[in-house]
C-alpha cells in the first residue's frame, strides 16, 4: 500500500467540458497560462492557471501529485463511476472534507504517514500539503530549507538528505470541492476584472494642508504619487543588498522566524493558497541600514504615539512576499491610521469603510474577533462580484513601486501581492485621530483589543498622561472641537425637511 512518503502520478483530464480541471503543466511560472472553467453559484467562471500549475492537489510539488477533481466532474464521468473518496474512507466518509482535514491535523507526522497507507483515499487526504506545513512549522520552526512542498521539506529535514520522490503512484477518481478549491486558489492567476477597477483618489504634489482637509480629516483613502523619490531604498533594496546587510539576522515570517536567504528559497518555490508572509516589526533595530534607507513622508510626520518612547506599541513593519501572498480583510490595530509604501512590486487593494464589513467577514459585536474563513483568492472567487451591486462599493486600486496608500482608521482592507513585493508600512496617531485612539484604548475589553504591546491594560492612562505632559491642553481642546462639530451636525437640517411643512405635509417657502 502507498504511504504519505510516496509520490503520486496525476491522471490527466481532458478539458472537453466546462467543469473539467486542467491537465498537468510545467515547472515554475513565467506567467503563461491555461484556462479552466468552474461552475460556482450557477454561473460560469473562467480562470487562467499559472504555467506552473501541476495537478498536485493532495501532495503538492516535489512529488508528482494526486489530481483531485471538483465534485461536479463526477456528474460528467462515465456512468456508474464512484467517488474513490467514499469507498476508501469507510466510516470516515460521513465527515465533510474540511472537518476530516482538521481531524488529521491533530496527528503527528509518523501517525499521519501510517494512516495514509490504509487506503488510496486516505493517502490523498493525508498528503494534503497544508497538513505538512503545520507539522513543519510546529516541529522545525523556521529551521528548514523548503524543498518544493511541505511534505518533501519534512522528509528532507528528518532524513538529513534531499528528498528524492520514489516511484510515482497512479491514483484517480477522487472528487472533492474542498481540496480542489485549495489547489485552484494556489494556482490561478488574478482575473482581469479583479484588477481593472481603480476607484481611489490618486494625488500628486498634494500639500499637507490639503491632505489633512480632504483625506485625513474626513477619514478617506488616497493614493499618493511621487513621494518616495528621495528614498535610498527604491534603488538599493535588491535581493543582493538585503541579503548582505541582513546576514545573520532573522525576520518574523508567519508564526516563525528565519534568515532572509531561507525565506527567499521558500518564496521562490512555494505554490500554496496562503503563502507565508515576511512581516517584521523590529527590522530597523535588527538591520539599522534598512531603517536609514527610508524616511516618513511629510504627510505622516505627526505621530503622537512617539510620546511613549520605547513603550509605544509596534508601529512599523517591513513586508516581503511572493505573488499571491498578502493580508486578508482586517482593521489596523489600536484604531490607528496607516500608510503603506511599495518599494518593489505591486499590490492590489480593496477597502471598505468602517461601517461596512466586507462580504464573507464576520466581526464580533465587541470587535475582539474577526472571522474571515476564506483565503484571499477564495474571497475574490466567491465574494468580489457581489460588491458590484452594493450602494457603498469598495475603494480599489493597484499600488505600484514608488506609490503610497493612506489607510484611514477603522477601514477594512485586503491586500494581495501581484508579484514579488517589498513594502514599508507604519501606523500612526495624529491630532485628527487622537480621540478615537484614546476611546479605543479605554474600552472595557482593552486587554483583548489592544495589540503590539505587553501592557495592554494601562496603555490608555500612560498615553493620555504623556500627551498631557508633552502637549498641555490638547486633549481638552480636541474634545471641545468634537462636541462643537457634533452639535453642528445635529442642527443641520436636510433640504427636504426644510422644504416640507411637518404639520400639513405640503411645501413651505421662505423669502
Amino acid at each position: 500500500m502507498p504511504s504519505a512518503f510516496h509520490s503520486l502520478r496525476p491522471s490527466l483530464i481532458k478539458r472537453k467540458h466546462r467543469h473539467k480541471s486542467t491537465r498537468r503543466g510545467g515547472k515554475r511560472p513565467k506567467k503563461t497560462s491555461e484556462s479552466t472553467n468552474l461552475a460556482a453559484g450557477g454561473e460560469d467562471a473562467s480562470f487562467d492557471l499559472k504555467s506552473s500549475a501541476s495537478a498536485s492537489t493532495a501532495s503538492g510539488r516535489g512529488g508528482g501529485g494526486s489530481l483531485v477533481q471538483p465534485l461536479g466532474n463526477l456528474l460528467l464521468a462515465a456512468a456508474g463511476r464512484a467517488n474513490l473518496r467514499d469507498a476508501g474512507l469507510g466510516g470516515l466518509r460521513q465527515l465533510p472534507d474540511d472537518l476530516l482535514v482538521d481531524v488529521l491535523g491533530l496527528l503527528p507526522a509518523r501517525d499521519l504517514a501510517a494512516l495514509s497507507a490504509a487506503s488510496k483515499a486516505l493517502y490523498v487526504i493525508s498528503s494534503h500539503d497544508p497538513l505538512w506545513r503545520a507539522i513543519v512549522l510546529d516541529e522545525l520552526g523556521g529551521d528548514f530549507a523548503f524543498a518544493g512542498s511541505w511534505r518533501a521539506t519534512y522528509i528532507a529535514a528528518v532524513s538529513g538528505r534531499p528528498h528524492r520522490p520514489p516511484r510515482a503512484l497512479e491514483i484517480s477518481g477522487f472528487y472533492s470541492d474542498y481540496l480542489f478549491q485549495s489547489w485552484l486558489c494556489a494556482n490561478m492567476e488574478m482575473r482581469a476584472e479583479w484588477l481593472e477597477r481603480d476607484t481611489i483618489d490618486r494625488r500628486r504634489g498634494l500639500s499637507v494642508e490639503k491632505f489633512i482637509a480632504e483625506h485625513e480629516e474626513p477619514n478617506w483613502p488616497v493614493l499618493l504619487e511621487g513621494c518616495l523619490e528621495s528614498w535610498p531604498a527604491l534603488q538599493k533594496w535588491t535581493r543582493e543588498y538585503l541579503l548582505e546587510v541582513s546576514a545573520g539576522k532573522e525576520f518574523a515570517v508567519g508564526p516563525v522566524s528565519m534568515p532572509l536567504d531561507r525565506y527567499f528559497l521558500y518564496s521562490d518555490n512555494a505554490e500554496e493558497e496562503r503563502p507565508l508572509y515576511l512581516f517584521d516589526a523590529k527590522f530597523a533595530d535588527k538591520v539599522p541600514e534598512m531603517g536609514s534607507d527610508y524616511e516618513v513622508p511629510v504627510y505622516f510626520q505627526e505621530d503622537l504615539f512617539k510620546v511613549l518612547g520605547e513603550e509605544r506599541p509596534d508601529y512599523r513593519w517591513v513586508i516581503i512576499g511572493p505573488a499571491g501572498s498578502g493580508s486578508s480583510f482586517h482593521v489596523d490595530p489600536n484604531s490607528t491610521s496607516a500608510w503603506n509604501a511599495v518599494i518593489k512590486g505591486a499590490k492590489k487593494w480593496v477597502m471598505f469603510p468602517p461601517e461596512v464589513p466586507p462580504p464573507g467577514v464576520h466581526p464580533s459585536s465587541d470587535g475582539a474577533e474577526v472571522t474571515s474563513p476564506v483565503s484571499i483568492m477564495e474571497w475574490f472567487m466567491n465574494f468580489y462580484g457581489a460588491c458590484r451591486t452594493w450602494e457603498k462599493r469598495p475603494i480599489e486600486c493597484v499600488c505600484r513601486a514608488g506609490e503610497i496608500v493612506f489607510v484611514p482608521n477603522g477601514w477594512w482592507h485586503l491586500v494581495i501581492n501581484l508579484e514579488e513585493s517589498i513594502a514599508i508600512t507604519q501606523n500612526y496617531v495624529s491630532r485628527r485621530n487622537l480621540l478615537n485612539v484614546l476611546d479605543f484604548l479605554k474600552r472595557p475589553n482593552a486587554s483583548e483589543l489592544v495589540s503590539g504591546t505587553k501592557d495592554r491594560v494601562n496603555l490608555h492612562d500612560k498615553f493620555r498622561n504623556a500627551i498631557d505632559t508633552a502637549y498641555p491642553g490638547t486633549i481638552s481642546q480636541l474634545e471641545v472641537e468634537a462636541q462643537q462639530k457634533a452639535a453642528a451636525r445635529k442642527k443641520k437640517v436636510a433640504f427636504w425637511d426644510s422644504a416640507v411643512d411637518a404639520n400639513t405635509g405640503g411645501f413651505k417657502f421662505s423669502f
